[in-house]
């Protein structure tokens, strides 16, 4: 951004597009944020709230998976919203993103160790 301008340089660039496709990119780079403040507190919640597991080690790097996670997805939301409008204002398609992929798998892993802790350790 320049010391100028509110918004990036490459804002000028292209058409601006549609609204709907601008609000509908904002709503899906909040919903990123939600979800990454979500992994963020349940890190924060299992670190602090949860009794360590019976397997040294496993409550510290489920703790570890959920925030390592949730701060990528913070950090890479905004720079896909940006290239994501950045694409739509000159007419490009859509980039892809590895961010599905990478929370898919991570919430994937933590339910794994969820659900095996659950069923080994009832109460």
């Amino acid at each position: 951004m320049s010391a100028r301008s509110r918004h990036p340089h490459w804002y000028e660039e292209g058409e601006e597009p549609d609204y709907r496709f601008t609000l509908a990119n904002e709503r899906t780079f909040l919903a990123w944020l939600r979800t990454a403040l979500a992994l963020l507190a349940g890190a924060v919640a299992l670190a602090q709230f949860v009794p360590p597991f019976r397997i040294a080690g496993l409550h510290t790097a489920l703790a570890v998976v959920l925030a390592v996670t949730g701060t990528l997805l913070a950090a890479f939301s905004y720079r896909r919203w940006a290239r994501v409008q950045r694409a739509m204002r000159n007419g490009r398609p859509l980039p892809m993103t590895w961010l599905p992929f990478i929370v898919g798998w991570a919430a994937a892993l933590a339910g794994v160790v969820v659900l095996v802790l659950v069923l080994t350790h009832p109460r």
